[in-house]
């Protein structure tokens, strides 16, 4: 059986290795690249994300990666957003108190944390819902997050009624409850990080790898 082809992107943001070795782990043929015919063709694409959200924009768009991004849904493709990685998939942010603009795949808007200690770092329970493709076999685990910022609206709220699946929320809570991980058809994402999340991570991956 042949491996799944999958691209972690490489675009400049931050340390992405232990993303490729989480993948490679758990049975990936892991590429890491900024090539946009590869990152289009793969089984799975994963978007990965350190640092402020308008840094992380410029550089998605410096590569071609909203095209890619958009081409792939609009195909079925499945796309995994990992920390920044997912807070750009909404519509905005108001990171430092300025509006920068997301890739728009769901509405809403990333917002700092409200909490006593900011960045909110370390391992927190979440709380997937029952019909969870990611976190099947994980609804009692801890994940390790490192943001200061989070999306706290449930993007299905936000869409109305439609033909298509409506995105399921897994939310978690540090002062404040916020959105930990979407699913909505070939696109997921995670506020938290699997790559350092140990077993339970890497038990992730392996669910995710299932959709592709």
């Amino acid at each position: 059986m042949r491996a799944p082809r999958v691209v972690v992107l490489a675009y400049g943001s931050g340390n992405v290795r232990s993303a490729v070795r989480a993948l490679e782990r758990v049975g990936a043929d892991v590429s890491l690249t900024q090539d946009p015919q590869e990152a289009g063709e793969a089984d799975g694409l994963v978007v990965p994300g350190v640092g402020a959200f308008g840094a992380v924009m410029d550089q998605l768009r410096q590569v071609g990666a909203p095209g890619v991004i958009d081409r792939r849904l609009a195909g079925g493709r499945a796309v995994l957003g990992i920390c920044v990685g997912m807070q750009v998939m909404f519509d905005s942010s108001q990171e430092h108190g300025t509006r920068a603009e997301g890739l728009g795949q769901w509405p809403g808007t990333v917002t700092r944390l409200q909490a006593e200690v900011v960045p909110h770092m370390g391992w927190t329970r979440v709380r997937p819902p029952g019909s969870s493709v990611l976190f099947d076999g994980l609804d009692q685990e801890r994940f390790y997050f490192v943001h200061s910022y989070a999306a706290k609206t449930d993007p299905a709220s936000l869409m109305g009624q439609g033909p298509t699946r409506a995105p399921q929320a897994t939310w978690a809570t540090h002062g404040e409850d916020f959105l930990a991980a979407v699913e909505n058809g070939a696109l997921c994402a995670t506020q938290f990080h699997p790559e350092k999340s140990g077993d339970a991570g890497a038990q992730l991956l392996r669910n995710w790898m299932t959709t592709l």
